[in-house]
């Protein structure tokens, strides 16, 4: 290696840099005596330029052009600062086909430009990016052409237009460098240009952090891009961008945006305050995120437009300005895992002919609706849970294909869990809307409800209510508590319900409008004051139906007494519009109804609760042990009744298993088994979670995990996933108040509420032994097993008995090896998994009998091996 030095004085040393440079053999190391340097400087030769003094010690400024001009490749400068004087032209410029490392250098008053050929195509730019690309071979030997560029622990600054601009086919690798104070885009790439980021911070800059537009590629490994004055990313045209481990914060406009053709993935990127939106994807754009977070953005969460797709897994969005996730024009979304938290107006809206599929995703918080779809939208949502706001899912769509809702949940609504609107349809699957402010479904005229399994509880108005002209067909739903009365039908509404039931209804379970062609089969009201009210011209039908504990009933009281319609009964329908009070009567029947008071309901016996326990598929151990229970409890009454004190008793429980293992059915019999037993005055279930226990800011714990116990008092609390009130790893949590509130109030009513805490049995030992109070007052634990096959096929057989199916004998055999393959792993959801299969068999049959001509009713109702999935 040859040494030469540049220095003021001295025997052998050159007085400049340019003469030292000139004086370089290819390979020579140039040491440079502290000081400034006032020239350009040409590298035509590999060389290596240093400052003898140390990093900074030495400074090139130029009085004009670019300090450092690149033509070779493999030159390196070391702690050298570089200086401009206009910060609009090109710094250092690094020509085709040659190469530069620039390591703990500063660089002020101008860009890097690095250039390749408009025609050229490097290796680099022609493979996939991945997070291990490496350029080290590059720098060496740039055969494939185009500048290359290193950068290690640099500082760009002061630059305007853009700090670093690669061209053509250039590729560079930047290392722990800043760029900042850019009066407009920090980094650009463009041609077919490669830039792999490692730790880059790009701070300050009036227009966006980085842009990549033509044919570039971005790789960008655990980077921070602050304060951006346009976009923190803008990717563009056929360009491509890779983010992982990167944050975007307090950009202007959009976190990340893409136009074009453009993609773009994001691996556990976060995004914080961004003024506009956070994720925007446009055009024919195509958006990837996995494990991010969207914090705080001014506009939409995620926005999506044009022919845009998007694919979120396993992301959240949190207060967002306006709706979390925004779908229109013809965008595509497929989103899992997705956490949507306190929006400023929807959680999720697909308008214009945007196409949705959500499956596993919680949203919460939301100002207006949960889900909105409008316009020739479409959405198919697998297991969503939706908190609060004004209405859960809302259908306004006339998509060719109705929405479909999938064992979804709706809790807690101001006004409906689900609306349909005018002239739409929505089909839902064992969904579950629970203490609405109104309604529980809502469908306004002309719109089209089909409804299978799950059911409506706890609404302050109706459970289902179908406006004018409106078509429903609802089997195995069950509507549980409504306010008013559990199926409101208004005039000339047509369609069927099978096998429902209508349990403690304020008003008439039923009430049937004018002109409305309705037929009830297999239908049963339970514990109300009337069960039919009809207004003059209904024409219902009823099979099979029953009333039980019914004050005033038309409906016979036994089920296998033959069913005839009822005479007719003239009241007024309830408008959906027209707000009532709960529980107050609106015209003179319900008011004769009111000032007569409600009948006391007969008392459910222990036998038939145990007997509905003992009806259960699996869960031997279960039953075993809650059976113990109850022989305990009981002997604790005689004792109690003779006058002696009762020993120690905690009634409260942890339910430790996997989803779909019977745990929410267990909890409500476990209820009403304590009513039975004198132990609780009223027996029923109010389900929460973390979401309905845990405040959002300091101060909000403590009254929302009150509100939530006081609905329990007479019954039982049942918490599922309660170990979220204790995440692992996170010390100061709200959930710890949450926690020490329930002890309280376990305490100060521990005769009028039960507690049961149910989740992961891996997880339920962090819960309990998280607060002393806790591991004292939960001291039974049930463990629910998952099923075993014959057990999932037994469910199958059972759902299907329910809704009049019969499988054959070659169904059940071969039913019984495909239930063998499922795979056991997170995605097994038990008796959800069981349900979900009948439903797939029901669907394919339906489709095998549409083909036939003229079936029969053996063939509606058989189920053959060709209809497993």
């Amino acid at each position: 290696m040859t040494l030469i030095r540049v220095a003021a004085k001295g025997r052998g040393a050159h007085r400049t840099i340019t003469a030292a440079l000139a004086a370089a053999p290819a390979g020579a190391v140039v040491s440079i005596e502290p000081g400034q340097y006032p020239e350009p400087l040409g590298l035509a030769r590999r060389v290596v330029l240093e400052p003898e003094g140390g990093v900074g010690s030495v400074v090139v400024c130029p009085p004009a052009g670019p300090a450092v001009t690149v033509t070779a490749p493999n030159c390196v400068l070391t702690g050298l600062v570089l200086r401009g004087t206009d910060p609009a032209e090109p710094l250092v410029r690094v020509e085709d086909a040659a190469a530069l490392t620039l390591e703990e250098c500063e660089l002020n008053g101008g860009r890097i430009e690095v250039v390749g050929s408009a025609t050229g195509s490097s290796a680099v730019a022609n493979a996939s990016l991945a997070p291990d690309a490496d350029l080290a071979a590059e720098l060496a030997d740039p055969v494939n052409g185009g500048g290359v560029l290193l950068l290690r622990r640099t500082t760009l600054g002061n630059a305007r237009n853009t700090a670093l601009h690669l061209t053509g086919d250039a590729r560079a690798r930047v290392e722990d460098t800043l760029i900042e104070e850019v009066d407009g885009i920090g980094a650009v790439l463009s041609g077919t240009a490669v830039l792999l980021a490692e730790r880059l911070r790009v701070r300050g800059v009036s227009g966006s952090a980085l842009r990549v537009r033509s044919a570039a590629r971005l790789l960008a490994l655990d980077c921070a891009l602050t304060g951006a004055g346009r976009n923190g990313l803008l990717v563009q045209d056929d360009a491509e961008a890779v983010l992982a481990q990167c944050r975007i914060e307090e950009a202007a406009r959009s976190g990340v945006r893409l136009s074009h053709a453009a993609r773009a993935e994001l691996v556990d990127c976060r995004v914080t305050e961004p003024g506009g939106n956070g994720l925007e994807a446009t055009d024919t754009a195509r958006l990837t995120a996995r494990g991010c977070q969207i914090a705080t953005p001014g506009g939409h969460g995620v926005l999506a437009v044009g022919s845009a797709t998007v694919l979120l897994e396993e992301t959240t969005v949190d207060h967002a300005g306006g709706t979390a996730l925004h779908f229109g024009g013809h965008a595509v979304a497929m989103i899992s895992g997705g956490r949507v938290r306190r929006s400023g107006d929807h959680g999720t809206a697909a308008v214009d002919g945007a196409q949705v599929e959500m499956a596993h995703s919680t949203l919460d918080g939301f100002r207006t609706c949960g889900v909105h779809i409008e316009g020739e939208a479409r959405a198919v949502l697998d297991a969503v849970r939706v908190t609060g706001g004004e209405t859960g899912v809302r259908i306004r769509s006339t998509a060719e294909r109705p929405a479909e809702l999938r064992d979804c949940t709706a809790l807690g609504q101001r006004r409906s869990g689900v609306e349909i609107g005018t002239d739409s349809a929505a089909v839902l699957r064992g969904t579950r809307i629970a203490d609405a402010g109104a309604a529980g479904v809502t469908v306004d005229a002309g719109g089209r409800l089909m409804m299978t399994g799950g059911g409506v509880s706890g609404a302050a108005g109706s459970g289902l209510v179908l406006g004018r002209g409106a078509t429903a067909e609802v089997s195995g739903v069950r509507v549980d508590g409504s306010g008013k009365n559990a199926i409101l039908v208004g005039d000339s509404v047509s369609g069927t319900f099978d096998h429902c039931d209508l349990t403690g209804s304020a008003f008439p379970a039923l009430h049937i409008g004018k002109s409305s062609k309705v037929r009830f089969r297999g239908c049963r009201v339970f514990d109300c004051g009337q069960d039919v009210g009809l207004a003059d011209g209904a024409e219902p039908l009823f099979e099979d139906c029953a009333a039980i504990r019914v004050r005033t009933a038309v409906l016979p009281t036994l089920t296998d007494r033959p069913a005839t319609p009822p005479p007719p009964r003239p009241t007024a329908p309830f408008e959906p519009s027209t707000p009532n009070t709960p529980g107050h009567p609106t015209t003179p029947a319900e008011a004769e109804l009111w000032q007569q008071g409600e009948p006391e309901p007969e008392p459910e016996t222990l036998e038939d609760l145990l007997a509905e326990l003992g009806e259960l598929v699996g869960l031997d151990t279960v039953k075993r042990d809650v059976g113990g229970m109850v022989k305990l409890m009981q002997t604790v009454r005689l004792r109690e009744q003779a006058g002696l004190p009762a020993p120690p008793l905690s009634r409260h429980l942890v339910f430790a298993g996997n989803p779909g293992t019977g745990k929410t059915t267990v909890a409500r019999l476990y209820g009403r088994l304590l009513k039975a037993l004198g132990l609780l005055t009223r027996g029923h279930l109010v389900e929460v979670d973390r979401s309905a226990l845990v405040g959002e800011y300091v101060g909000h714990t403590g009254p929302k995990t009150t509100e939530a116990f006081l609905r329990a008092r007479g019954g039982v609390l049942f918490i599922d996933e309660a170990y979220a009130l204790v995440p692992a790893g996170a010390a100061n949590d709200f959930g710890t108040e949450a926690i020490a509130t329930l002890v309280k109030l376990m305490e100060d009513h521990r005769d009028e509420v039960v507690v049961i805490a149910a989740g992961y049995p891996d997880d339920m030992n962090r819960f309990v032994g998280s607060n002393p109070g806790l591991s004292s007052r939960f001291t039974r634990s049930l463990t629910f097993a998952d099923y075993s096959s014959a057990e999932l096929v037994s469910i199958v057989e059972h759902h299907a008995q329910r809704h009049q199916y019969e499988l054959t004998t070659a169904a059940r055999k071969a039913l019984a090896e495909y239930v063998e393959r499922i795979p056991r792993n997170a995605q097994f959801g038990n008796g959800r998994t069981a349900r979900q299969l009948f439903q797939h068999m029901t669907e394919r049959q339906a489709l095998r009998v549409s083909e036939l001509t003229a079936p029969d009713s053996a063939q509606l109702m058989q189920l053959d091996e060709q209809d497993l999935p």
